[in-house]
């Protein structure tokens, strides 16, 4: 394994012995329940948005180790953004957890959030990589119906 392979590796598993923002956000005014029924991972996304600013953003839940770190590395790449950077970075991460093997993808911009790239070897792990972006979008969209990684 390379050294960026093992420091992405340990980033993921830091993040899911140790969530970011793990919990009830008290004062969210977007809040969407996320579902992958293929492995069972569940979540809830909480967000406060202020003007057009992520004022606040936080998430509870259970799952496998991805799930539980791409949620926390979210809310730590997300939070202070505005909605539209958001949703831009929602695309970028997307794009990259998406992309066929052996297609360049940039993760230079994507900083800590690279450590997800490497799920793209394992595809029926990009919908737990994937799930707490698609809740986040649906919070931030005000969408009642849980959030689905399709």
């Amino acid at each position: 394994m390379s050294e960026l392979t093992d420091l992405y590796q340990e980033l993921i598993l830091d993040h899911n012995r140790r969530p970011r923002n793990y919990g009830v956000l008290p004062d969210a005014d977007h809040t969407a329940k996320g579902y992958n029924p293929l492995c069972g991972d569940k979540l809830t996304i909480y967000a406060k948005v202020e003007g057009d600013r992520i004022s606040g953003l936080s998430f509870e839940g259970s799952g496998c180790a991805i799930s539980k770190a791409s949620a926390s590395l979210l809310t730590d790449a997300v939070k202070g953004k505005t909605v539209e950077e958001a949703g831009a970075l929602f695309a970028r991460v997307h794009a990259m957890l998406t992309a066929p093997m052996g297609q360049d993808v940039d993760t230079d911009s994507l900083g800590k959030l690279a450590a997800l790239s490497g799920v793209r070897e394992f595809p029926v792990r990009v919908k737990c990589a994937s799930l707490a972006w698609h809740t986040l979008k649906a919070a931030l969209e005000g969408k009642t119906e849980p959030a689905k990684t399709e």
